[in-house]
């Protein structure tokens, strides 16, 4: 039975029509007839009961040396406008009947009642922050492109088209096809940090700065219709931010001069986007009635006093754009200073919208000047203000640096209740604990040029400080007390970020020494933002055991917060995959602790994730709306707390799981050998993926190789191993000791079911049978029977979640994705396949020639795009 959409299916045997015709005329039809044969023979593995890839494999080993490139990129471009194809079906109209934010507020007000919905509408605060986690594989020039297509398909489900018009289409959509095919799919160098923040800006620029407006106006309009209250001019209730310039921890490449770079392009970005707005409103202010004391403080008493207001607050944009240009030249700036509070571009234009008003011109002024203000909330002076992220140990060592200079004895060596006297002490003294006249080393130089440059930036453009691999309360106060000596005037909030299963299990006893303290219950204002780190804990513990560690943190958190009476705002640092705490927002707000989502949360948005949830308006839009909706129900409608046999059940699975994950990752001996063997994990590094080094320090094994190349690492030889690996003995424990509270937990509680869904989704995606093949071209035959081992456990897996779902086949429960998955599989595997044997070929030789390394280099891409994420 199919169950893509027509238009869906349409769209998808276009794109690969025209990019076969593409292939056709420059690579003639014996290459054309190869790709063919190969997708034929793809296509027959995946329909077989046996799954038996031996004549593909034949097929792919017999091709010459000369056309592995040209079959690869034909494999990796078509999975990269299938998801095109697919993402643009998914934010039309055609592809849902209902309105997830509409239908959510009106069930909502239902069954909370009006004015709490309205109250909660206008104090929701949901922080979005995008980070250069190096995911996104697809170049800026190609997504640049991808976009195009996407517009040109949505342009041709138009139904009064003319016939020129839709040959114009089609033209277009070749044309584009043409220009994607010979451009390079992969990058030749590692992007700086520099580059990954201009990719953030360029994502506003396209997409957010046009979606953010469109969607607030459809959130009032919502607003108002269900609850008869609007949601403010001046309430935005998302804002986003940015780790691009700012994350420096385990990345040497983020300097402070960097991070000065990019917070100078951010608002050089911001002015430049804003001087466009006011053009624009120049153009259409152009009513001469207004009132006395609009006329007198801001028109100037001009003919056309609006215009007036607006050429004054283009001046100040052009000055602020001109300061930048300058500064970025390394130019002593010579012209006025630049805008550096939001105010200063909300105080006129909020006078121009209330004279408008007054003088019955309301609908001009709910017009464009309306979406300016509203971007000006949302995006400010710098679109992006700037989190800055570094490792506990670099404070560490920069303060017994400090220590040992003066004479007080090395710092490090305290114990944590002498650190946190000696820190209290210093912050509420008068004197400067750090010499003026002192050469320290070049770590600890860094970190104080890093707060130094804190201090000098305007407020607006930084938001926050995260403190990587936080253990303690002293890591907390060491920042403030480094921010204070450096001349930071105000409170910069300050994050600890709990990563490993043993610092989840401490935030809460580090938290409550903190918030028992006088001096920094005064300094948060009781206020306070704790990050729960995803990718780090499941990697050290296992995704089941993490995940419930997760829970009971926040849990804790929540209610010791409530007792000091602090306003939490929990901060998930969530990557794209399963592994690393991905997944649909619906089901990972739904999962959350009751009262940890009390109308406000923060959350990474990660590497390719980016683009697939905000590199199109439409797309955005549809995204902010899940958001809002999944908030607000998290808010006003939490799910009860799980049931204290629920609790004692999913403990014994938990310990299950550790216990395997930790026998098998950290105590088998043959494990390391196996994963650099039989992954692609060692040649990783050839993608130039971003800015920061795949491993936290130079040395070091698979502890400190970082989050994301761990999880890509297996993605890429479709074993999928974080998200699952203990998962299978969980759940037989489970099943054979305790089936009904099993049944009831799958049933009722949104944290464990949800859990299975995300488990299902990985293991619906995985094969045994193709990473089979990588063990048996790449891994040492002593290590075989580690790989027989896993194999089995993905197996049971699945065998256990449908005897659990009560389901004949994994995935029967969203058949539009499992249809998606097997509508890809013919061109993923062969790219799989091909994979192996390049690494096969380049292990044995020690190099291979330049077009078969790039071939190499694009079924990681290709394989990346096929599973829809990266790491």
């Amino acid at each position: 039975m199919t169950l893509i959409p027509e238009t869906l299916r349409d769209n998808v045997r276009l794109l690969g029509e025209l990019l076969g015709g593409t292939l056709l005329e420059h690579h003639g039809t014996d290459i054309y007839r190869k790709v063919e044969e190969i997708r034929k023979q793809g296509k027959v593995v995946n329909q077989s009961d046996t799954g038996d890839a031996t004549e593909l494999i034949k097929t792919l080993s017999s091709l010459e040396d000369k056309d592995i490139l040209p079959i690869a990129r034909a494999f990796n471009q078509f999975l990269n406008l299938a998801n095109i194809a697919e993402q643009q079906y998914f934010s039309s109209a055609e592809s849902s009947n209902k309105d997830i934010l509409e239908d959510s507020i009106v069930e909502l007000t239902r069954n909370i009642g009006k004015d709490q919905v309205a109250a909660a509408l206008k104090e929701l605060d949901i922080e979005l922050v995008l980070t250069a986690h190096p995911t996104e594989v697809t170049r800026r020039t190609l997504i640049r492109k991808y976009e195009r297509v996407s517009k040109v398909l949505r342009e041709s489900s138009r139904t009064d088209l003319f016939q020129y018009e839709k040959d114009q289409l089609t033209d277009q959509l070749k044309r584009t096809i043409d220009e994607v095919w010979h451009t390079d799919e992969v990058r030749d160098e590692r992007p700086s940090a520099v580059d990954e923040a201009k990719w953030g800006f360029a994502v506003i620029e396209n997409s957010l700065w046009s979606a953010v407006p469109d969607f607030l106006r459809e959130l009032d309009a919502i607003a108002r219709r269900t609850t008869g209250q609007g949601i403010g001019i001046d309430h935005c209730p998302f804002h986003f931010y940015s780790w691009m310039g700012g994350d420096r921890d385990g990345n040497p490449n983020v300097t402070h001069e960097v991070t000065r770079e990019v917070l100078i392009l951010g608002r050089w970005m911001a002015a430049d986007l804003y001087l466009r707005d006011i053009s624009d409103l120049t153009a259409r202010l152009s009513m001469e009635i207004t009132t006395p004391s609009f006329a007198e403080n801001w028109g100037e008493h001009a003919k056309t006093p609006y215009r007036q207001c607006m050429h004054r607050i283009k001046q100040n944009l052009q000055n602020t754009r001109l300061w930048a240009e300058e500064t970025l030249a390394g130019q002593v700036s010579t012209t006025k200073p630049p805008i550096s509070t939001k105010e200063e571009l909300l105080a006129p234009l909020m006078a121009c919208y209330e004279s408008l008003c007054e003088v019955g011109l309301k609908r001009v002024a709910d017009g464009e000047l309306l979406d300016t203000i509203r971007r000006v909330h949302c995006f400010g002076i710098s679109l992006v203000p700037l989190d800055i992220r570094q490792d506990s140990e670099r404070h560490l060592l920069a303060i017994d640096e400090v220590t040992q200079y003066v004479g007080l004895g090395s710092y490090a060596q305290w114990d944590e209740n002498k650190k946190q006297a000696f820190l209290y002490e210093q912050l509420e003294s008068k004197r400067p604990l750090i010499p003026r006249k002192w050469q320290p080393s070049a770590d600890t130089l860094e970190v104080l040029d890093t707060c130094f440059e804190v201090a000098k930036q305007p407020r607006e453009t930084l938001s926050h400080y995260i403190i990587s691999m936080a253990r303690h309360p002293s890591d907390v106060l060491a920042v403030a007390l480094l921010l204070r000596e450096c001349g930071v005037e105000w409170n910069v909030p300050i994050v600890p970020l709990f990563e490993t299963l043993d610092d989840l299990d401490r935030a809460p006893k580090v938290m409550t020494e903190l918030w028992e303290s006088k001096w920094y219950r005064e300094y948060i204002d009781q206020q306070q933002t704790v990050m729960i780190g995803y990718s780090d804990s499941a990697k050290d513990a296992g995704k089941i055991t993490a995940t419930w560690a997760q829970y009971k943190a926040q849990e804790t958190l929540v209610k010791l917060a409530k007792k000091n009476e602090v306003t939490l705002m929990l901060f998930h640092g969530r990557g794209g995959t399963i592994g690393r705490g991905g997944g649909p927002v619906e089901k990972a707000m739904a999962s959350q602790p009751p009262g940890s989502v009390p109308g406000r949360i923060r959350v990474t948005e990660q590497g390719e994730m980016i683009r697939y949830k905000f590199g199109l308006p439409r797309v955005a839009i549809r995204s902010l709306a899940v958001y809002v909706a999944a908030t607000l129900r998290a808010t006003l409608d939490p799910h009860d707390a799980p049931k204290p046999e629920w609790r004692t059940l999913i403990e014994q699975m938990s310990d299950q799981s550790l216990h395997r994950y930790r026998q098998i990752v950290r105590e088998d001996e043959r494990f390391v050998p196996y994963f650099r063997s039989l992954t692609p994990e060692q040649e990783l590094g050839k993608l130039a993926l971003g800015s920061r080094p795949a491993k936290r320090k130079a040395s070091g094994g698979i502890e400190s190789l970082r989050a994301i190349p761990w999880v890509f690492a297996w993605m890429q030889v479709r074993l999928n191993l974080p998200a699952w690996l203990g998962a299978p003995q969980a759940l037989d424990f489970a099943l054979k000791e305790q089936p009904d509270v099993l049944a009831d937990m799958v049933e009722n509680w949104p944290f464990f079911s949800s859990y299975l869904d995300l488990l299902e989704m990985v293991i619906g995606k995985a094969d045994g049978s193709i990473a089979a093949y990588y063990e048996q071209q790449l891994v040492d035959p002593a290590y075989h029977s580690l790989g027989e081992v896993l194999r089995t456990d993905l197996k049971r897996s699945e065998v256990l979640l449908n005897e659990i779902k009560d389901q004949d086949m994994i995935l029967a429960s969203d058949p539009l994705l499992r249809q998606s998955i097997n509508v890809r599989n013919p061109y993923t595997d062969p790219l799989n396949y091909l994979q192996a044997e390049l690494l096969k070929r380049e292990r044995n030789s020690g190099q291979i020639s330049q077009d078969l390394e790039q071939a190499l280099k694009v079924t990681m891409a290709g394989i990346s795009a096929g599973m829809r994420n990266t790491g």
